[in-house]
């Protein structure tokens, strides 16, 4: 990055870490302004005021503009937080959208107490793009003030959750700052009523089929993809496979189209909140040096913990995440018989669809011996999983980056995944060459079958037989750098080019 290009940068997320968290996106928003902060980025971080968010802050939020109602869109308030991360230290600055009426609600960002979108879901993150363009414009609230005048270069948009700032963007006549739009899941489109067009402030061209009108609806995701000056999702492989039937989700023409715009960055992860040396859930601290010691010690409490045989000898296939069919979840029960029949035990824990969730309790009782699973989410298991887990299984259909396969490798937990997306972008797959010239990180297969899995993890299991080996692999796992710091360059790239510079 030039040291001339300091760009000023909204930074746009529906969720955020530690604070409000339902996926990914929430780990990258906590974490990639801060990486893009350290190369010098005066980057501000745009994310609705949740009550969640707003009790946790250590410090009140400061009211610094006044947003007025537009269309179905209620009057707003500002608010800025001090630049202090939750550890105390530096960080980006935050700003809140304000409105009670569209945010002011318990639990999940997106979903009601009865587990279905908010009815008014268009509003309230209409209401998120709308500000964040706003911010970007002439007319912004905060390009005029008197104190600190800002106004961004950049709008970095999320995800469906803030699509419609792009779109907004396109409708203003005057100068205006670039876009890029990130797309973290392509499944998840953002799509409402045609008629809610006119509650959204959405002028007639931009919900045209060259814009947010898809089969008769508005799909957000569709009107920042067309309108926004970039497009980056969070790995090269998926890429690529957004521009193909298969995972394109009905996008794939206009993605194919814009190629030229498309960029694969792959995500990083907190190498410090994920460090074994240092990690406070864990029952004893391990670098790649005392690897051997110390996931055994993690491995004897993870199976005392979940009420399996302690036995440090028997391979632990481990997993944590979302229980959907996407992750493959229903692949591992499919696996399990021949999995087992190895010697090994399986430690699962994640919530998500009913039918799995009952398969993967029905496999526990039947093997309570070997099979441990917990049906809700605990950050510290997750880490004591990854810590005491020989190996991680993650055999999703399809992963636009995922980061447990790059938490894993950070714990010398060499990961079993499919290759797709982030997963083969990020695992070296073990094979006669890659083991010989000390590259291999894990077990790649494909397709994405309860043989193939089950194939991929008899040759985990025959590896891990071999201490020498299974060492090597984890040394070289441990070795990766999976940090924000390149993928922030990367981004500072896109931000450039984005705002036409050579």
């Amino acid at each position: 990055m030039s040291k001339r290009f300091h760009p000023k940068v909204l930074f746009v997320a529906s969720e955020i870490a530690p604070w409000i968290k339902t996926g990914g996106l929430a780990d990258v928003a906590g974490a990639l302004p801060h990486a893009l902060h350290e190369l010098g980025v005066d980057v501000r971080v745009l994310v609705p005021a949740y009550p969640a968010l707003v009790r946790a802050l250590a410090a009140a939020p400061r009211v610094v503009a006044e947003i007025p109602p537009v269309g179905a869109l209620p009057p707003a308030r500002l608010l800025r937080v001090p630049a202090v991360g939750p550890d105390g230290t530096h960080a980006p600055g935050m700003l809140l959208v304000d409105c009670p009426a569209l945010y002011d609600r318990p639990g999940n960002p997106y979903l009601g107490a009865d587990g279905k979108d908010w009815p008014d879901n268009d509003l309230r993150f209409g209401q998120l793009s709308r500000v964040a363009a706003l911010l970007g414009t002439d007319a912004s609230p905060l390009a005029s003030s008197a104190s600190t005048p800002w106004r961004p270069d950049v709008i970095h948009c999320n995800d469906w959750q803030s699509a419609l700032a792009p779109v907004y963007l396109a409708q203003e006549r005057g100068p205006h700052a670039a876009s890029v739009m990130t797309v973290h899941n392509l499944a998840y489109q953002g799509l409402f009523p045609m008629p809610r067009a006119a509650a959204l402030a959405l002028a007639p061209e931009s919900v045209t089929i060259d814009r947010a009108e898809y089969y008769g609806q508005i799909s957000f995701l569709k009107g920042g993809l067309a309108c926004a000056n970039a497009i980056t999702t969070v790995s090269p492989t998926y890429a690529r496979e957004i521009r193909g039937e298969a995972l394109g989700f009905g996008l794939q023409g206009l993605l194919s189209r814009r190629a030229a715009v498309l960029h694969g960055i792959l995500n990083g992860i907190d190498t410090a909140y994920w460090n074994p040396a240092t990690d406070p859930y864990l029952a004893r601290h391990y670098d790649a040096d005392t690897v051997a010691v110390g996931k055994a010690a993690n491995k004897r409490a993870l199976q005392a913990e979940l009420g399996l045989p302690v036995d440090e000898a028997v391979p632990v296939l481990g997993t944590v995440g979302r229980l959907v069919a996407q992750k493959g979840f229903d692949l591992i029960v499919d696996a399990a018989e021949a999995i087992l029949a190895t010697g090994a035990q399986i430690v699962l824990q994640g919530t998500g669809d009913a039918p799995i969730e009952a398969r993967l309790q029905a496999l526990a009782q039947r093997y309570p011996d070997r099979v441990a699973v917990r049906i809700a989410f605990d950050e510290r298991i997750a880490h004591c999983i990854e810590a005491g887990s020989d190996m991680f299984l993650m055999p999703s259909r399809f992963e636009p980056c995922g980061m447990n396969q790059m938490y894993s490798q950070r714990y010398g937990t060499l990961p079993i995944v499919c290759r797709t997306g982030g997963l083969a972008d990020s695992v070296t797959d073990c094979t006669p060459e890659t083991l010989a010239d000390g590259s291999a990180t894990g077990f790649v297969f494909h397709p994405p079958s309860a043989e193939a899995l089950a194939e991929a993890a008899g040759r985990a299991i025959a590896h891990y037989r071999s201490p020498a080996a299974w060492r090597t692999m984890q040394r070289a796992a441990m070795a990766r750098d999976f940090s924000w710091t390149a993928s922030a360059r990367r981004y500072v790239e896109v931000y450039r080019a984005a705002m036409g510079m050579p």
